[in-house]
């Protein structure tokens, strides 16, 4: 069975940095692509970025490019967003997700989900 489990989250002002870990288990991580996705209150959730099997290639939504970055290390079945110049729109459950080797933004393809980790920004 495949788990992963997102960690990572809390507080931070405007301005600061935080990084995500997603740690995957039941699966044969270093072939699949992962994701993060962030669901903020009365929004539907939002793809954040990806990033493909080997760590060679990633995709980033508009609203974070440039202040984030998705990369993992497949020895210890992890992939990390590290978060950087976070505002406070950026508050939300962040969640990994994987399907295999799609790495797209569409949620509805992802059919494995870590429980998320809280992240709020205050202003």
């Amino acid at each position: 069975q495949v788990h992963l489990v997102e960690s990572g989250g809390g507080l931070v002002q405007a301005g600061g940095s935080l990084r995500l870990s997603c740690a995957a288990s039941g699966l044969s991580f270093r072939r699949y692509a992962m994701a993060w996705f962030r669901q903020a209150p009365k929004k539907e959730r939002e793809f954040v970025g990806s990033i493909n099997w080997s760590g060679a290639s990633t995709d980033y939504a508009y609203s974070v490019k440039g202040r984030f970055t998705i990369y993992r290390e497949n020895v210890k079945n992890s992939v990390y967003l590290q978060m950087s110049s976070l505002k406070p729109e950026d508050t939300a459950v962040y969640y990994c997700a994987t399907e295999g080797s799609y790495y797209g933004s569409s949620s509805a393809k992802y059919t494995y989900w870590g429980q998320g980790t809280q992240v709020t920004v205050s202003s």
